[in-house]
């Protein structure tokens, strides 16, 4: 009796078996509990998925402000109707209006946790210290467009008055 308490039931328990090799093949043994993969390989994996998923955030983020740039901007609107220049200047408002943005506090890139040190990048998103800078997340702010208007205002054309000669 007291060797029968000691057996192993066959579908509760769990059944030792030898260690399994990492589905990669980088030489470490795997667990199920990782998909049959070694830490590192498990951590890069997710680091994968992770990024898939970033990638995917931002397109879909993309494809929506255009859609609602051509929704703005469509022609045979009753908004179209009017001068060349109210139009011009009705889509610059809807390009200009940015949407309602949560602040998060992790990097639009990586994800990581970035807390009071996030950095917020004039396209509108927030950004670690890998990713700040726009070359880096690849912006879409337009750098040169804004130095353009900044200069004409505050360099407006002078021109001199007519001088009547004698």
């Amino acid at each position: 009796m007291g060797s029968e308490g000691n057996k192993m039931n066959d579908g509760t328990s769990y059944q030792p078996s030898e260690p399994t090799l990492c589905a990669n093949g980088c030489g470490f043994f795997g667990s199920p509990a990782t998909m049959n993969l070694c830490s590192k390989c498990y951590k890069d994996f997710q680091m994968e998925e992770q990024q898939k998923a970033a990638a995917k955030v931002a397109l879909e983020k993309l494809v929506t402000s255009q859609k609602k740039a051509d929704d703005a901007s469509h022609v045979g609107s009753p908004e179209s109707y009017g001068t060349a220049a109210e139009q011009v200047e009705r889509q610059e408002e809807a390009v200009s209006a940015p949407a309602a943005v949560v602040k998060s506090n992790r990097c639009f890139c990586c994800n990581k946790k970035v807390g009071v040190m996030g950095f917020t990048c004039r396209c509108g998103s927030t950004f670690c210290g890998l990713h700040r800078y726009p070359e880096k997340h690849d912006c879409t702010f337009d750098f040169k467009g804004q130095g353009r208007d900044a200069i004409a205002k505050a360099n407006p054309v002078v021109k001199g008055d007519k001088i009547q000669r004698f």
